[in-house]
């Protein structure tokens, strides 16, 4: 860096220093204008936006379609960018004012689930797939779906911020984010060299939760960093990252609630499985 930072003696928002979010970041909480959220007609009302985190949770309900899991969902676009997860609607059913939120109204009682780990465990839980009830192999599964919780803001806000969207580029922090971001590609990588799955031998909601963030990230999806952090290196974790890929609720969940991209990747809303067919339907022969 080519000058120091002082720090003052107490801190005040500089709204011109905060890079790509710098529109809608504020050290505030709380609903920042009145509009009321949609709602459709299925039982499991989804508000998102086709990041990482929300990539978790339309792959889950996709996948629990695929197993006949009676998880209809209407998924609607929150547009954080222009801070609609500030709306008093949104944050009724996130205070955080963070997407994926879900509203479940299956039952004799509507739940809020915010955070994208709760809302994979809530499912999970609901509908008997994709974590085991007990034992050994359950606590494996919480144990890489908690790694994934505390891990991925050192990729996310750590790494991608300084890497991608920051004002400017330093180095040290950089570099900072970089070691630990390698660091937890080995981890995984070294996991993946002894076992098909994240947790083990079954597919479960901790590879749901992890690779949106890093298999993304190994297949060259993620922040323009693939040859920065030669990401093709780990083979064990890129094999994995494939294999997930692969899956047709995968292929599916990802596009939901996505705006950008090539169109065959982009479903603003989803309401029905034949808004993703039509979608998808769209990509052209290989």
């Amino acid at each position: 860096m080519s000058e120091t930072y002082i720090p003052p003696k107490v801190w005040t928002m500089d709204s011109e220093n905060g890079g790509t979010w710098a529109s809608i970041n504020r050290p505030t909480a709380g609903a920042r204008h009145e509009a009321k959220l949609p709602q459709g007609e299925h039982g499991l009302q989804l508000y998102s936006l086709a990041t990482p985190n929300g990539q978790k949770v339309t792959i889950m309900l996709e996948e629990l379609l695929a197993l006949g899991a009676d998880a209809e969902y209407d998924a609607h676009l929150i547009q954080i960018g222009e801070g609609e997860q500030f709306s008093s609607g949104f944050v009724a059913v996130n205070p955080n004012s963070k997407i994926p939120a879900l509203l479940d109204k299956t039952g004799d009682t509507e739940v809020n689930v915010f955070e994208s780990g709760a809302i994979l465990l809530h499912l999970a839980e609901k509908f008997g797939y994709f974590l085991p009830a007990t034992g050994p192999e359950r606590t494996q599964v919480l144990n890489w779906l908690f790694w994934l919780q505390g891990a991925a803001p050192y990729l996310g806000g750590g790494f991608g911020h300084f890497y991608a969207y920051a004002p400017e580029k330093f180095e040290y922090p950089i570099n900072r984010f970089s070691m630990e971001v390698k660091r937890q590609l080995d981890l995984l990588d070294k996991q993946l060299a002894e076992n098909t799955y994240i947790a083990g031998d079954n597919y479960s909601i901790a590879d749901m939760a992890i690779w949106p963030w890093y298999g993304n990230l190994v297949l060259g999806h993620a922040y323009d960093a693939a040859e920065f952090l030669d990401v093709d290196s780990y083979v064990h974790l890129k094999r994995w990252a494939e294999q997930i890929a692969a899956r047709d609720a995968v292929k599916r969940g990802r596009i939901v609630n996505r705006t950008w991209g090539e169109p065959w990747e982009q479903l603003a809303e989803r309401h029905s499985a034949d808004d993703i067919d039509a979608v998808l339907a769209l990509t052209p022969d290989k």
